[in-house]
């Protein structure tokens, strides 16, 4: 078997992709691709047209979105079900990773952790507007999520949102607003001591 992840390795969707392959217990190999590059490779176009990140390559099998890839390895792949069986609890699921998709990607990642740890570490300036406006928006998105999260799995969705909260809460101000939802910071402390995630940290680039 030929399994390789290719992506960005500070991508927040590469590591959903991660956090699923080790909890499979699925060994594969990882080309780096940065999608903000200005001459993305050829070859890697040729994986994933649109040129972002990740991609999965299994005994040349190409398959691309984030979601498409996790169900594939929770399919093709033994070990512990990633994806509950009921009607309503996989609803639940896809609920919950379609949630944050779509309202909490940009405020938690890309506001509050890319413009408060991210950037700074690199030596650039972070937004502090930028920083507030995704607080405002994160606390609505977990607002949402706070009756809806358990502690049963892990499934596919804590594995998508557990990827996004590592990073939100490295910033203190998410720390902070996490403690205010006591189910969300129940289920958090739970799933960010399970060996996956430090397996699959990324840390963070060398200051500048």
């Amino acid at each position: 078997m030929l399994l390789v992840l290719h992506g960005y390795r500070y991508s927040v969707y590469l590591r959903i992709v991660r956090l699923t392959l080790a909890e499979k217990g699925v060994g594969y190999d990882r080309v780096e691709v940065n999608p903000f590059a200005p001459d993305v490779p050829a070859s890697y176009l040729a994986l994933h047209p649109f040129g972002r990140v990740p991609a999965l390559v299994h005994d040349g099998f190409v398959l691309y979105e984030t979601g498409a890839i996790t169900r594939y390895i929770d399919r093709a792949f033994p070990g512990p079900a990633l994806q509950p069986t009921g009607p309503q609890a996989l609803a639940r699921m896809d609920q919950i990773v379609a949630i944050v998709d779509s309202y909490g990607y940009w405020p938690m990642v890309r506001q509050v952790f890319s413009q408060g740890v991210f950037r700074p570490r690199l030596g650039q300036p972070g937004d502090v507007t930028e920083v507030e406006r995704g607080l405002a928006a994160s606390a609505k998105v977990m607002a949402a999520l706070e009756p809806l999260i358990t502690e049963a799995g892990p499934t596919l969705a804590d594995l998508h949102l557990g990827a996004m909260m590592a990073y939100f809460t490295l910033a203190p101000e998410g720390a902070a607003l996490l403690q205010r939802y006591e189910r969300l910071a129940a289920w958090w402390a739970a799933l960010s001591a399970r060996p996956s995630f430090a397996a699959t940290d990324p840390g963070l680039p060398p200051p500048a």
